[in-house]
């Protein structure tokens, strides 16, 4: 088996990726809700994480739920961090890189050529 890659997709709106997962050695493990993601990571210890930035304007203490899978996964240190984000978000999405510096941030429409590189040893 492979090095498991866990994907939150909870708005979609991109090519499914899995094959190109596979292809680069990982075992993909899709989930649709970032709280199931939270016991995933915790049970897979991923390789790697791609996740979309989902901003709510209406949250006062964050930028989104994102934070707190990015907040698991630093107990990962190996752990790639892929971030799909749309650019029109670019300036909330640089505040959560203050905060969590290790990710990579791919904007939509995502390019697979650029996650593949994301995503290389």
């Amino acid at each position: 088996m492979g090095r498991a890659l866990v994907s939150v997709v909870e708005l979609g709106g991109y090519p499914d990726f899995s094959e190109l997962y596979r292809r680069l050695g990982y075992e993909p493990v899709t989930v649709n809700a970032g709280r199931r993601a939270l016991s995933v990571i915790r049970d897979a210890q991923p390789a790697a994480l791609v996740a979309e930035f989902n901003f709510q304007r209406d949250f006062r203490d964050r930028t989104s739920g994102l934070e707190t899978l990015l907040a698991l996964v630093q107990r990962f240190p190996d752990c790639r961090v892929v971030v799909f984000y749309e650019p029109a978000d670019s300036k909330p999405l640089e505040r959560l890189r203050a905060r969590f510096p290790n990710f990579q941030a791919l904007p939509r429409p995502v390019d697979a050529a650029a996650l593949e590189a994301a995503l290389i040893d």
